[in-house]
């Protein structure tokens, strides 16, 4: 076990917890090297809930769904976002419903949480299969039967091409692929800044800041451009359906004379462009790489989609009843969520969690990352296992799968992600059988940036299933034949 996580006596006010010396500045460096496996080995030390020190900060660490619930739910009015996290974020992605405090994030939450309503959900379900059908047919041609495929780079393209349909009803590819880029320079920035106590100001020769420059500029000058062409009067053939269309007609039911102001406007859209692509693509890049090392569980997605899709494209109203495929995606979400960690909160008050008190201006952490792979909920947590997450299987404790968080603050657009990702894997599967590179036989290990991406990147082989389909009938042939 690191030095740094033995345990000390302590205060019977305050949960055991690894030691801190040098004001805890061993920790942070842990932390930072490898916080998932800091946070692993600190529940596997320390139980349920752990306390450490670092620097001025006081953190407890909660483990157990009971305390996470008891954290995020039933307690969510005594917490505020950690405040540093809130800086680095909202530098990036403005004030949006994913930064604000208080009022103002009480009245944005309001006004946008119709717009992520089944209804408008369900509408949005062509958009998405349009998308991912152009990309797919652009990544693999025709007439090549077999290719391998930078799969993160694949999925980056498909679910930003869907939220560029979705949100402003365009495809344009250029557009589509500097988004891409520039959200996940955005979102490394981000990651990398959550461990220093200030940011070094954009215009500042650091390193690292030219490329966040640009995707400032690209990301922004991207959503101002469509927002203003979008407000332009000569233009009466506008979109009314998308979600800028939407999110301009949005109005505040407290205030109905009220909507969102230019700079909320932008800002929602900027965080779109980072929740509803990344977390996404960052899902479907793990779920395709477990998919393509457990054959059985290929050909079974593949039979459930051939009974209940008879060939066709799948839509909004089919998803439901792709309950394998669906259980295939939360499981991988299980073993990789996107956001495995970064739940940090404030204490406003004392506030009671299980036998402790957290005290006023404590910080609270929660990785689902650990709860996703602890035994008690989870029996044989690193193997995939779709069955636990069908229909029929007994549910598992609430809070202990939590890929979108929990409370007041849950993803807004967790229904939306879910469409998107069973669309988009509903197709790819119905196109291709899934392989692994043999250069890469190893799986890769999980990067923390905001989303948890695969260090090195990802290929995998893609073959069309029609030639699949023929290799083998012609091998039963030459085999019938040989028995001549």
């Amino acid at each position: 076990m690191n030095g740094c996580m033995l345990s000390i006596k302590q205060s019977p006010l305050r949960p055991p917890g690894p030691k801190t010396p040098w004001f805890g500045l061993p920790l942070l460096r842990e932390m930072r090297r490898d916080y998932l496996g800091f946070m692993q080995r600190t529940h596997e030390a320390h139980g349920d809930i752990a306390y450490m020190r670092h620097g001025p900060e006081h953190a407890y660490d909660l483990f157990s769904p009971e305390l996470m619930r008891e954290a995020l739910v039933d307690n969510a009015e005594h917490f505020i976002r950690w405040e540093r996290g809130i800086e680095v974020f909202a530098e990036a992605f403005g004030q949006s419903v994913l930064v604000t405090e208080g009022d103002t994030w009480k009245r944005q939450r309001r006004m946008l949480t119709p717009v992520f309503s089944a209804r408008h959900i369900a509408g949005y379900g062509a958009l998405m299969t349009q998308a991912a059908e152009r990309a797919l047919n652009d990544t693999v041609p025709s007439q090549d039967p077999s290719a391998l495929v930078d799969i993160e780079a694949l999925m980056a393209r498909v679910t930003m091409e869907v939220i560029m349909r979705v949100l402003f009803s365009s495809s344009a590819q250029n557009d589509a692929r500097d988004a891409a880029t520039a959200t996940q320079i955005l979102s490394a920035s981000a990651i990398s800044e959550m461990y220093w106590p200030f940011s070094v100001p954009t215009w500042m020769p650091w390193p690292g800041n030219t490329k966040k420059r640009w995707g400032f500029c690209t990301l922004r000058g991207l959503v101002n451009r469509h927002i203003d062409e979008r407000k332009d009067a000569k233009k009466p053939d506008a979109p009314t359906d998308d979600l800028l269309a939407i999110l301009l007609a949005a109005r505040d039911e407290h205030d109905p004379t009220r909507g969102l102001s230019d700079t909320e406007l932008r800002d929602q859209c900027m965080v779109l462009f980072q929740a509803g692509h990344e977390t996404s693509a960052t899902a479907l890049v793990w779920w395709a790489r477990l998919v393509a090392e457990d054959a059985g569980v290929s050909k079974k997605i593949q039979r459930e989609l051939d009974d209940v899709l008879q060939g066709r494209e799948p839509t909004a109203t089919d998803a439901p009843r792709l309950d394998y495929l669906q259980a295939t995606i939360k499981e991988a979400m299980r073993l990789y969520p996107p956001v495995a960690a970064l739940m940090s909160r404030r204490a406003v008050r004392d506030v009671r969690i299980g036998e402790w008190t957290i005290p006023r201006g404590s910080l609270v952490r929660i990785a689902p990352w650990v709860a996703h792979h602890d035994a008690r909920w989870f029996p044989d947590p690193e193997s995939f296992r779709p069955e636990r997450f069908v229909a029929s299987a007994e549910n598992p404790p609430r809070g202990a799968w939590m890929p979108f968080g929990a409370g007041p603050r849950v993803c807004i657009g967790q229904h939306f992600a879910m469409l998107e990702m069973t669309l988009i894997a509903a197709m790819l599967m119905q196109r291709y059988v899934l392989s692994i590179d043999p250069q890469q036989s190893t799986r890769p290990t999980g990067l923390l940036n905001v989303t948890l991406r695969p260090s090195g990147g990802m290929r995998l082989r893609l073959q069309r299933r029609v030639a699949v389909a023929d290799a083998a009938n012609l091998a039963r042939t030459t085999e019938t034949e040989a028995t001549r």
